[in-house]
């Protein structure tokens, strides 16, 4: 039998725990480590460095007074079964087997002092030792933490639920129709899941209207642990010694930073970065972002750490269907015009009430557009009346200096529309890695049309997020006097920022994403670059089908 298609016991286990982390897992492809994780490797070290052979049954005689034989992390394969399994270890003596099984934790206080996960997967084990020939009634877990074994007898009821997951999960695997299983219902099971942030049962069963929830947990962090790494000095050379990233200037190192606390790696500039270090980043699933010196974005390199195409399959589906690409557009849309005429709401200075009278107008006729046509021309006029007060919410000392009249790019000429831009082109970076990383194409969307080199559905995306994290940094940018306007070269060609008011308007505009809030809808506290995720992965249940429609984040 093909190696591929045989059924594991973590496939088992995991299924037994909850079908949807198995379907992330093993349909999507889908894996984030958390602390749990990491610990259970640990636990597993010993175990998992071994790899011995199972020694071949003998018939048990009268007198036989030899120790068990200990195997580690031997291989089992069944093809009668299509399954295949490395218990952490075997116990054999004669012609009798018992598989034990070790865990990080302490012994639960259940009936049995077990769980049921761990039962199946000791039952999935005695499958593989009877199919080699051995008898075996019995398994043990071992529980690290607690440092005592638990008996667990392997009865024909657990057998019988054991081969009834084994055919579930096979049938989850060669379903055509990869429809994802319900998430469970506040269920303790989630606490803890490395997976639950991408899974977000809670938010999901309340946008499903499931069961009522009162309150929706946050299974995650409230802020991302690694940050993006950005490297501006130029000729710099970024290299890789052992889990760490190096930056040199010829010979001089500028800094050392850890793996794991960098998340992207951003190249600005004349930047060069050896092939060592490429492949690790890639391996470790840290894309690499290529932009100019201006902090234009180009593009970006990563690796293949996401393999599941039932995601694209259905975007490229939608992207063709003129219908669904409009709701989509109209849900982008209006979330950032409500936003825009909270931001002037908030933070303008007379603001005349018939201008944000008639923004609400505008605002409510999106829902009622047919066409794509149609809804940018009303984002149009809305946006129109937004810029047309935007120097409102500039301190009136500062209005003079930054005086900004209208929307002006390529190339801006006054340095509001030169922050605007290059915040824009920062955020169309941030949200083509969220992107990328949740198994999207980021090159494809539903209101922006696919161009060459144009990264379409991180421009959708981006719409909602211009004035709640871009406009907003670069207000406080101005306002509390950490860009000045001599920080900025005017001519007839344009405005552009100078290389030391870049770097600062970098760290506002990287302390925006880092700033928290409270959710609108999900009511707990978390950072914008953790919405930012957050959106695009609710936009991927959209897009199969899970959620009908996609709630655009509109700030209170």
């Amino acid at each position: 039998m093909d190696e591929s298609v045989y059924i594991t016991a973590r496939m088992a286990t995991e299924y037994a725990y909850c079908q949807r982390l198995a379907y992330y897992i093993y349909v999507d492809g889908r894996w984030e480590d958390n602390y749990y994780t990491e610990h259970g490797h640990v636990v597993h070290a010993r175990t998992d460095e071994e790899n011995d052979g199972l020694p071949e049954p003998v018939d048990p005689f009268e007198g036989n007074d030899e120790a068990p034989v200990v195997t580690k992390s031997a291989m089992l394969i069944s093809n009668t079964l299509g399954i295949c399994a490395k218990p952490d270890i075997i116990e054999t003596s004669g012609n009798q087997a018992i598989p034990i099984e070790i865990k990080r934790g302490r012994v639960p206080d259940v009936p049995l002092n077990c769980y049921e996960p761990e039962r199946v997967q000791l039952m999935f084990q005695a499958l593989l030792l009877r199919d080699h020939g051995y008898q075996c009634t019995e398994g043990m877990i071992y529980y690290a933490s607690s440092k005592r074994r638990i008996r667990v007898i392997l009865d024909d009821a657990l057998e019988v639920k054991t081969l009834d997951i084994i055919a579930r999960v096979r049938k989850m695997l060669d379903d055509d129709t990869r429809v994802q299983p319900l998430p469970l219902h506040h269920s303790k099971k989630c606490i803890g899941c490395s997976l639950a942030p991408i899974c977000l049962p809670d938010e999901t069963n309340l946008l499903l209207n499931r069961e009522y929830i009162s309150d929706v947990r946050r299974l995650f962090s409230a802020r991302m642990d690694a940050l993006p790494l950005y490297i501006q000095e130029k000729w710099a050379k970024v290299g890789i010694s052992s889990n760490s990233i190096t930056v040199k200037q010829g010979e001089k190192e500028l800094g050392r930073f850890g793996l794991k606390d960098v998340s992207e790696l951003v190249l600005c500039g004349n930047i060069s970065v050896s092939t060592a270090c490429v492949q690790k980043l890639c391996e470790a699933g840290i894309p690499i972002i290529h932009m100019s010196g201006g902090h234009w974005f180009y593009g970006m390199t990563h690796g293949f750490e996401l393999k599941n195409a039932f995601d694209r399959a259905a975007q490229f589906a939608i992207a063709a269907d003129s219908h669904r690409c409009l709701k989509l557009a109209q849900a982008f849309i209006k979330a950032k015009a409500q936003n825009q005429r909270t931001m002037l709401r908030r933070n303008g200075y007379l603001v005349p009430k018939q201008t944000l009278r008639q923004m609400k107008i505008l605002i409510d006729d999106i829902d009622n557009v047919e066409s794509i046509e149609s809804l940018l021309g009303i984002e149009g006029r809305i946006a129109a009346h937004y810029f047309e007060y935007f120097n409102s919410m500039i301190k009136n000392e500062l209005q003079t200096q930054f005086c900004f009249n209208a929307r002006n790019r390529r190339p801006p000429k006054d340095p509001v529309n030169a922050l605007l831009s290059f915040g824009y082109s920062l955020l169309v970076k941030e949200l083509t890695v969220a992107i990328v990383s949740n198994g999207l194409d980021p090159w494809w969307g539903f209101m922006h049309q696919p161009r060459h080199g144009r990264p379409a559905l991180a421009l959708d995306l981006m719409e909602e997020f211009r004035p709640l994290v871009v406009d907003s940094a670069v207000i406080t940018a101005i306002n509390t006097g950490r860009i000045k306007v001599d920080d900025f070269i005017i001519s007839h060609n344009g405005c552009v920022l100078k290389d030391s008011a870049r770097k600062a308007f970098i760290a506002c505009f990287e302390q925006r994403l880092d700033q928290l809030i409270t959710h609108p809808i999900f009511e707990y506290r978390c950072s914008w670059r953790t919405i930012l995720r957050i959106q695009v992965r609710l936009l991927s249940r959209v897009l199969r089908g899970e959620l009908h429609d996609y709630p655009g984040m509109v700030t209170r």
